[in-house]
């Protein structure tokens, strides 16, 4: 799995870490495994790790007071999962963070990735790679949810995200487009037909 990191961070940093470099990425990450439907986060508790998903596939989601979840954000492959807020703050997590397939993470808490930040001038750099990314995405998120309509949210997710329509089952891709499962059914059918 280390390998994985180690390619991910020449990729997104354009840059080759050094042996010695990667020595300090290897002493701040560890190994874990994450069944299916297993949880990396509960609703409530503090957000311990930052995890980097070497294999598998995540959600993060809240449930609301009728008992409905919200899907914020999913995880595949060289994605990021965690509860940013909490797992800066110290401060217990509104989202749940669960497995949808088995996987293979390398975690790290707050304290070993603020000890990595002084050791390796390549975290620094890929952390400010990621930050603008999160925020341009985020940016996206927002714009799809409240002035996309039907369609162009599916048409959006099918174009940049065609991974999620094949590893996520549609009752989550509707929770995740804002939608009901019934209009998402809806509208691939049409756009099916077009």
């Amino acid at each position: 799995m280390y390998e994985l990191l180690r390619a991910y961070l020449n990729k997104i940093t354009s840059s080759t870490v050094s042996d010695e470099e990667f020595q300090f990425f290897e002493a701040a990450y560890s190994e874990k495994k994450v069944k299916k439907k297993q949880f990396l986060l509960h609703e409530g508790s503090i957000c311990r790790y930052m995890a980097f998903i070497a294999k598998g596939a995540m959600r993060q989601y809240t449930i609301d007071d009728k008992g409905v979840e919200h899907i914020a954000r999913f995880g595949i492959e060289e994605w990021w999962m965690s509860d940013r807020e909490s797992f800066t703050s110290l401060t217990p997590s509104r989202y749940n963070i669960e497995a949808i397939e088995d996987c293979d993470l390398l975690v790290a808490t707050n304290e070993k990735l603020i000890l990595l930040r002084e050791q390796s001038p390549l975290f620094v750099k890929m952390g400010v790679i990621l930050d603008e990314k999160s925020y341009i995405a985020s940016q996206k998120r927002l714009d799809v949810t409240i002035s996309y309509t039907a369609e162009e949210k599916v048409i959006y997710m099918m174009e940049n995200h065609p991974q999620f329509m094949q590893r996520f089952p549609q009752s989550m891709l509707a929770s995740y487009l804002g939608l009901t499962p019934e209009t998402l059914s809806r509208v691939r059918k049409q756009l099916l037909q077009k």
